[in-house]
């Protein structure tokens, strides 16, 4: 979730692409009746409100010394350091399938001679590094689909010098594969776009600009149950295209005869209490028939999933009480096929904080929810 909006930041040179995907089985198993899934969002490492009060209201140079200050948060929230804790994560609750938000892709190239940002040089892949990590640990995981999103190419200085910083948005599904097709098996991985999206002008240049958001799914046949698996992450600066895009979902990967379990960013408050999220799309998942994993397995009990500081650096995540809610959720559809066994809320205690060389900073300004759900055959 973009907690601070990157509107303005994606309004100067947007460039938005169109999605590729990837196919991979995958599975979890301690128990042969149970599937587990996750969610997280990886953060894309600095709060962009700078950049936003640059381009509103300041010159070139104040949006390059803007430019210059996220790129520095982005490296001391590095995310190199913060997949070893996600992966910690991980190792601790050997998820089937895992939807990933905020996946990004950070590149840089010295100015001059920088003008195609695809061909830049690679500083932060986000998948690639928790890849890695995973497998450092003797995990197995593949990435199974990979929605993208916008992309994003700006002036700013690095240590290297003046660079052009560019940074792509995806959506990806992980899956293990270390399992034998007959307990995990995974067909026809889609991604798409939404039709609803923020739209805006670009007072500079007087361009509109779409802020692309989408999602990604595969079928998965997990130990003789078949559905579809569902991660997205609906737009945090819009309550209108928020609610827009949830409908989307609900009538585009979701609208299936097979049971649908839905992980995501929905930027939508479970809990109803939060001053900054409403819960309109989250009741609309729940007014089309999805059942909220968190509540099954821990009825009436409020926790927070958002936000830590954007530096990372806060002693303790969050209290429900007083932040934004739960708006990562879990939610199945298919009473008659799952059951919430169990819910855990990952990242939220401070020894699940790890060191980027400099301080201890949290995986994620976001918590993650693993979910285990008893298969009904």
């Amino acid at each position: 979730m973009f907690r601070r909006s990157p509107i303005a930041f994606l309004a100067l040179f947007a460039l938005v692409v169109a999605a590729p995907l990837a196919a991979v089985p995958s599975d979890h198993a301690n128990n042969r009746k149970t599937v587990t899934v996750m969610t997280r969002n990886l953060y894309l490492g600095a709060d962009v409100t700078p950049v936003i009060v640059a381009a509103a209201t300041g010159t070139e140079e104040d949006i390059v010394a803007a430019v210059s200050e996220v790129w520095a948060v982005v490296q001391f929230t590095d995310f190199s350091a913060r997949a070893a804790g996600l992966a910690e994560e991980i190792a601790g609750a050997r998820p089937d399938l895992i939807g990933l938000q905020e996946a990004e892709l950070w590149q840089s190239q010295p100015i001059p001679g920088a003008s195609d940002p695809d061909a830049q040089p690679v500083e932060f892949d986000f998948p690639q590094i928790l890849l890695d990590a995973l497998a450092a640990r003797g995990l197995h995981y593949g990435v199974v689909a990979k929605e993208t999103g916008f992309s994003i190419a700006l002036p700013g200085v690095t240590a290297d010098g003046f660079a052009l910083i560019s940074l792509t948005e995806h959506e990806v599904i992980l899956a293990r594969t270390d399992l034998k097709t007959s307990e995990l098996k995974l067909s026809s991985p889609q991604t798409g776009h939404f039709v609803t999206n923020v739209e805006f002008e670009v007072p500079l240049t007087g361009e509109v600009v779409t802020v692309q958001r989408g999602w990604a799914s595969v079928d998965a046949k997990v130990r003789g149950k078949s559905f579809r698996f569902v991660t997205t992450h609906l737009e945090a600066d819009s309550l209108d295209v928020r609610n827009a895009q949830a409908i989307e979902v609900i009538l585009g990967p979701a609208n299936t005869a097979l049971p649908v379990v839905l992980v995501a960013d929905a930027n939508s408050d479970a809990n109803g209490q939060s001053q900054d999220w409403d819960s309109a799309a989250y009741d609309s998942f729940l007014g089309a028939g999805f059942t909220d994993a968190w509540f099954q397995a821990h009825p009436g009990e409020f926790v927070t999933t958002c936000c830590n500081s954007p530096d990372l650096t806060n002693p303790v995540f969050p209290d429900p009480s007083d932040d934004e809610g739960r708006i990562d959720l879990v939610l199945y559809r298919g009473a008659g096929d799952f059951h919430a066994l169990g819910a855990t809320l990952l990242g939220v205690d401070p020894a699940d904080r790890v060191s980027n060389g400099l301080a201890l900073i949290w995986p994620s300004d976001h918590a993650g929810i693993a979910a285990t759900l008893q298969i009904h055959n």
